[in-house]
């Protein structure tokens, strides 16, 4: 392949020149999404066009959508980040992934662009896809799995016989979360409501607290690390859980500061960066039977914003994750 140039396969359907996607103009509600033709793009530098088969759906797509994201999000956008789906072009210095390839992963740092029928996306943020399931599962994985890893291994960086007590343990990052540790030798205490105590225990916790009757303080003690995928009152109560020189990570909101330090522990809030090496080793441990999926409901991409009522607690909100269908006609 020529680095310098676009390399599409022949034996690959034809490109076409547009496609739909779900667009937005303005930010705000559901009903502000646009479903409409758009060209396909050509993939830059780095870049690789996926024909999609899935898209996953998270909390960040509605926060991008009603213009609360934590990055600069400048419109018009697409939306999506999440993916599966196989290469259909690849631009130049990508020497790695080839047409035909079937991947999964994100599509670039800012998070969008996986709600249509071809994406751009980062070389350095997919992989080749995990075998052992199709496309709707793979779509479910990248962000939540990757985050989970980062959250436990590179933020609070626990090591095998540590602690870590892992809020909101049933929901898509701490069931991955979960499922991580215990591969590690960490060892769990986990809050979930009542209906979910015997999935988080299955997926490997040692300790389950149902957080609508019981106080995880009466059960935590001098613990390595908090994982918060909660926030608000229970990230505050969970500083007086950790030891001294412990720590708090949240994926969800930044931790209080002064908090910390009166307790003598590091917090911080962490935005995931998905790479592809860790892609690989979690496609690998799904492969090995590892680490299990949780998909949860699985809506045609020409209703996504079914999708985007649901996240805003509009429709009813399905357990495991959300993903979006691509008709691959």
């Amino acid at each position: 392949m020529s680095t310098n140039s676009i390399n599409r396969n022949a034996s690959q359907d034809p490109t076409p020149s547009s496609m739909m996607a779900w667009r937005v103009h303005a930010f705000g509600p559901p009903e502000t999404m646009q479903f409409e033709r758009v060209p396909v793009p050509n993939p830059g530098p780095g870049e690789v066009l996926v024909k999609v088969h899935a898209a996953g759906v998270g909390p960040w797509d509605g926060w991008i959508r009603a213009g609360r994201s934590a990055l600069p999000q400048p419109l018009p956008l697409t939306l999506g980040s999440d993916l599966s789906g196989e290469i259909q072009a690849v631009g130049p210095d990508v020497s790695d992934l080839r047409v035909g390839d079937q991947v999964y992963g994100v599509t670039n740092p800012r998070f969008i662009g996986a709600y249509a029928e071809y994406a751009l996306a980062a070389a350095a943020m997919i992989a080749r896809k995990p075998t052992s399931i199709d496309y709707i599962e793979a779509a479910s994985v990248p962000v939540i799995a990757v985050t989970a890893w980062q959250g436990l291994f590179n933020q609070a960086q626990l090591k095998v016989g540590q602690t870590v007590l892992i809020h909101g343990a049933a929901g898509n990052v701490g069931a991955y979360a979960v499922q991580l540790a215990r591969r590690a030798g960490i060892r769990i205490i986990a809050t979930a409501a009542a209906d979910d105590l015997a999935y988080v225990r299955e997926l490997g916790a040692d300790t389950v607290v149902d957080y609508q009757t019981q106080r995880f303080e009466d059960v935590a003690r001098e613990v390595d690390a908090v994982l918060d995928l909660v926030g608000g009152e229970t990230q505050a109560r969970s500083f007086q859980v950790l030891r001294r020189g412990g720590k708090l990570i949240s994926a969800v909101s930044q931790p209080d500061q002064d908090l910390a330090k009166s307790h003598g522990v590091d917090a911080a809030f962490f935005l995931v960066n998905v790479t592809t090496r860790q892609l690989t080793e979690i496609a690998g441990l799904i492969d090995s039977g590892e680490l299990r999926t949780r998909l949860g409901t699985v809506i045609p991409l020409a209703d996504a914003h079914e999708a985007h009522l649901m996240l805003e607690g509009r429709r009813p909100v399905p357990k495991g994750k959300i993903v979006l269908a691509v008709d691959t006609r």
